[in-house]
């Protein structure tokens, strides 16, 4: 079972000034002149992080990863009691993308992420297909409401009662029919506690989940306020807004892809985003090549996944 490549540092950081008074961080790693390639963290609101450099090989790739509006490094961030997400959507992240890319010089760059990385990703390759020469995906997620009810409407509670139990305690009784929305009051509460609260209980019931077996680790780095806050404000916003999409439309529309060169991973005991959304897809795209990796979660850390994420890379690295 394959490692990750070595630890890496950029060669090159910025800011880049997107408007809306929003900026957001960027960084390149790897080789200059290699080949372009961009990786889409989750969330929305989860951030880039050092590891997800290393599924490239450095000597080959120029790597890309930027934090996306209002979480990482980015500003304003979302955990500003202040901080306005009326611009913080889906087609303003897909317009953000393609500023970084013209601001780094950059015609075309294989396009990867995982969970709400491949949801952005699926976005940003059919408004923009001319500009991705490969996609790598993985955790399949579209915002489908079937989706958002299974994870965080109930259905995950099957898997997870003892976990479900503390993502409710928060919530009043009376209006835990409807979970999404009633976190978004919590999360927008102009008390200070209040937000926390249900900013470390929304990101504790995610955390918890998104491995096959439990991460403690995980769990601590996802439950520090600040990120637990900002992050949860900017999932729930999204998923409040069904991330801005048409009814199932980045599936219904995987037809404007089957002339990429495309790779999707999928755990098979995925909890955060089941199999059944990949399964969608592949069928929509059978073009694509699909695995199903037999004994993994969500995570791309998780070995089977990390492996077939890293062949998929070697394999376009040309």
């Amino acid at each position: 079972m394959r490692d990750f490549y070595p630890e890496i540092e950029p060669y090159d950081t910025g800011m880049l000034d997107v408007g809306d008074g929003n900026s957001i961080y960027w960084e390149v790693s790897g080789n200059p002149e290699g080949k372009p390639a961009v990786y889409l963290h989750g969330g929305p609101g989860g951030g880039s992080s050092p590891t997800q450099r290393r599924l490239f090989d450095p000597e080959k790739y120029r790597i890309v990863l930027f934090d996306q509006r209002g979480c990482g490094h980015s500003l304003p961030h979302a955990s500003e009691a202040d901080a306005d997400l009326s611009t913080n959507t889906t087609w303003h992240l897909v317009d953000d993308m393609e500023k970084l890319r013209e601001h780094l010089g950059i015609d075309r760059w294989l396009v990867s992420g995982g969970s709400w990385g491949s949801t952005l990703a699926l976005a940003y390759a059919e408004t923009h297909p001319d500009r991705v020469t490969e996609l790598v995906l993985r955790g399949i997620f579209t915002l489908r409401p079937v989706e958002l009810d299974w994870f965080y409407e109930g259905g995950a509670a099957a898997v997870f009662p003892d976990l479900w139990e503390e993502f409710v305690a928060p919530v009043p009784e009376d209006e835990r029919g409807r979970m999404i929305k009633a976190y978004g009051a919590l999360l927008n509460d102009p008390n200070q506690e209040v937000r926390e609260r249900a900013g470390i209980a929304w990101s504790t019931w995610e955390s918890s989940t998104i491995t096959l077996l439990p991460q403690p680790e995980t769990v601590a780095r996802f439950t520090e306020p600040s990120f637990a806050v900002a992050f949860a404000r900017i999932e729930n916003h999204y998923f409040r807004h069904g991330g801005w999409f048409e009814p199932g439309q980045l599936i219904r529309d995987a037809h404007e892809l089957r002339d990429i060169p495309a790779v999707i991973v999928q755990g098979r005991y995925d909890m955060c985003t089941p199999a059944f959304t990949a399964w969608d897809l592949h069928r929509a795209w059978p073009e694509a090549v699909f695995q199903l990796i037999p004994d993994a979660g969500h995570a791309f850390d998780e070995p089977g996944i990390r492996e077939a994420l890293m062949d998929a890379m070697d394999l376009f690295a040309g």
